[in-house]
């Protein structure tokens, strides 16, 4: 995430405003039966900061769940702790529980590298390494020891390619560099890249915002073929991108999940006064 995403995360107002219309527990289905990914009463801190407060949701396996809310609303900063990305700011503390598959990820005795290839993560900005197209999605494999020969590792980067949508387009050009590549093909190019290591769990923040509505649309269909192999969590500022493409929609504000539901049911008559207000556009 860029440093100005940081800053904006950090920038929090305080978390008194409005608190009269938070809900002293989140409203909705918060749980799901046989849950990937949940997490129980997580509150971070980036210094004196707090960016998240009490949080608890489930998210349940090969769904697509969309965080939505105002700038600063802690969205991606708990997006960023189902991977511990928040461990790379050094003023960055977290309370409570993330659990994958029963266990805690913040466990001292949790592999941090094998973590993220069990959870990928697809960035606002694409970034391609400043590698060929090739390597950029054989890297993964390689260093997780995924592949024995050159053989396999083809094998892996066209099979990720073509799951990313954009194997036909780059099959004649995999030794140029993919920093070279249009934002689309860039961020599809991520996209293969992250789940060329097999993850189990796909995290996306903000992944269209610096694309045109041609490569938005790639992204959202590409998401749509995937939901059927991945759990993927989606933050975006488009409550339209959300109803497009998530089975539930989680909003927050003000650094509390305030309420989760059924993506359409959530959208045409949500619970919170809060959540009505941002819908309808009152602010945000």
């Amino acid at each position: 995430m860029s440093g100005s995403g940081l800053q904006k995360e950090n920038a929090l107002p305080s978390l008194e405003i409005e608190d009269r219309l938070l809900p002293e527990t989140t409203v909705g289905n918060v749980f799901v039966q046989n849950p990937r990914i949940s997490t129980r009463n997580v509150n971070v801190f980036y210094g004196d900061k707090q960016a998240l407060v009490d949080v608890t949701v489930d998210i349940a396996e090969k769904e697509v769940i969309a965080f939505i809310g105002p700038s600063g609303c802690g969205k991606s900063t708990l997006l960023r702790s189902f991977n511990r990305m928040n461990d790379t700011i050094d003023s960055c503390r977290i309370e409570g529980q993330v659990l994958l598959d029963d266990q805690n990820i913040y466990d001292p005795c949790v592999d941090v590298v094998g973590l993220r290839a069990r959870v990928g993560m697809v960035f606002q900005k694409p970034n391609p390494f400043p590698k060929s197209i090739f390597d950029n999605v054989a890297y993964g494999p390689k260093i997780h020891g995924l592949a024995e020969s050159r053989v396999d590792l083809e094998e892996i980067v066209e099979s990720s390619l073509a799951r990313a949508g954009i194997w036909d387009e780059l099959k004649d050009r995999l030794d140029q560099p993919g920093t070279g590549l249009s934002g689309g093909q860039q961020q599809r190019l991520c996209i293969a890249r992250a789940i060329a290591v097999n993850p189990e769990v796909i995290l996306m923040d903000e992944p269209c915002s610096a694309l045109d509505p041609i490569a938005t649309a790639k992204v959202e269909q590409l998401i749509s073929e995937l939901r059927s192999e991945y759990t993927i969590v989606i933050v975006t500022h488009s409550m339209q991108q959300a109803a497009r493409v998530s089975d539930r929609t989680a909003y927050f504000h003000l650094g509390k999940l305030v309420e989760v539901g059924k993506t359409k049911e959530l959208f045409i008559n949500p619970v919170n006064e809060l959540t009505q207000d941002y819908i309808t556009g009152r602010f945000g």
